[in-house]
């Protein structure tokens, strides 16, 4: 009996975090491009948007991107939905930043570089992968 007791606690224990997520969900979304050429310019990557609908609003969006080369110094990146930009760090992580916008937002990642002149030649983005959680 104490056994049979233990295992339906142990079930409820683990149900927890899908109960805590009930309405919500997570899309994924990822787009090559674009060339990063001068400094000084602002140029976004094609639209990272839901592939079907997404009822909520963003509690947490992960992002990742990969560059044919190591980034030159001056590198800032955004994400950014329709009404506002966060600054991120790295090639990867999360954040909360854009957190109650509308899960069906289109966002992009915005590349820039400080400074003046050209960058390596054949420096691209290769790809970027958001993947957005809604409640």
């Amino acid at each position: 009996m104490r056994r049979a007791w233990q295992r339906r606690l142990l079930g409820v224990l683990l149900a927890l975090p899908l109960l805590a997520n009930a309405g919500g969900g997570a899309w994924t979304a990822q787009a090559s491009g674009p060339t990063l050429g001068v400094r000084g310019n602002w140029l976004i990557t094609p639209a990272l948007k839901a592939p079907s609908a997404a009822a909520g609003a963003i509690s947490e969006i992960y992002w990742r991107y990969e560059l044919s080369r190591p980034a030159p110094s001056g590198l800032v990146v955004r994400l950014c939905a329709t009404t506002r930009c966060v600054e991120i760090e790295g090639e990867s992580g999360s954040t909360r930043g854009l957190a109650n916008i509308t899960a069906e937002d289109t966002l992009h990642l915005a590349f820039g570089f400080q400074g003046r002149g050209a960058l390596p030649p054949g420096l691209r983005v290769i790809s970027s992968t958001v993947t957005v959680n809604y409640q």
